[in-house]
């Protein structure tokens, strides 16, 4: 990525390439993504799993749902609420998620993430765009990195992204949140422990 992109830049261009798939390029690449997660040690590792609900050209996550389901493992997907922004609330076995805020599906109750819940939970995560330092550029309303700082130190954060949306460097304000993991159709990205390269914009 060129050093002068800005947010905004970067968004742009990453929204217009994914805007630019197909419908079929979107399935066969999700698809590819959503098979390296189920030979990810981590996310088989884990007992408790949130998920989001692709909108815009996001990469798919229903082989995920379907195959959590099929472990017994407890799924968590994003609901926005009017006063508490965004949470992990639990989608139970005899429950699909249904359209929300924004037209966004989010499971119909209310039992928000606990304490213990936390115990072995894996995030994935959308974005725009990513680096290898784990730098994340989300659609810049900050909910996603509210929810993420919450769980820093207690759950891992595995972003799905086409290859495309790995850059160089994505510039970072001091609240931006990084994840562990990038999955995409091609590889699985482990970026560390490493402290960011690419310096705090404000």
């Amino acid at each position: 990525m060129p050093m002068g992109d800005t947010k905004e830049i970067l968004r742009a261009r990453i929204a217009h390439l994914r805007e630019s798939l197909s419908n079929s390029e979107i399935t066969c690449k999700s698809g590819l993504i959503q098979q390296q997660v189920l030979d990810f040690p981590v996310y088989l590792q884990s007992r408790n799993v949130a998920l989001y609900s692709p909108i815009a050209g996001e990469a798919a996550t229903a082989e995920i749902r379907q195959h959590a389901r099929a472990m017994a493992k407890s799924l968590f997907y994003p609901k926005l609420g009017a006063k508490t922004g965004l949470q992990l609330v639990r989608l139970e076995a005899s429950e699909e998620v249904k359209p929300g805020r924004y037209g966004i599906p989010e499971p119909p109750g209310d039992r928000v993430l606990t304490k213990v819940d936390e115990e072995g939970l894996v995030v994935f995560v959308p974005g725009l765009a990513f680096d290898g330092h784990g730098n994340r550029l989300g659609r810049g309303l900050g909910w996603y990195d509210r929810v993420l700082a919450a769980l820093r130190e207690r759950a891992k954060f595995i972003a799905l992204a086409f290859e495309f949306q790995v850059v160089d460097r994505v510039p970072t304000d001091r609240w931006d949140q990084r994840v562990h993991h990038i999955v995409t159709e091609r590889r699985i990205i482990d970026c560390g422990d490493l402290p960011s390269d690419t310096g705090w914009v404000s």
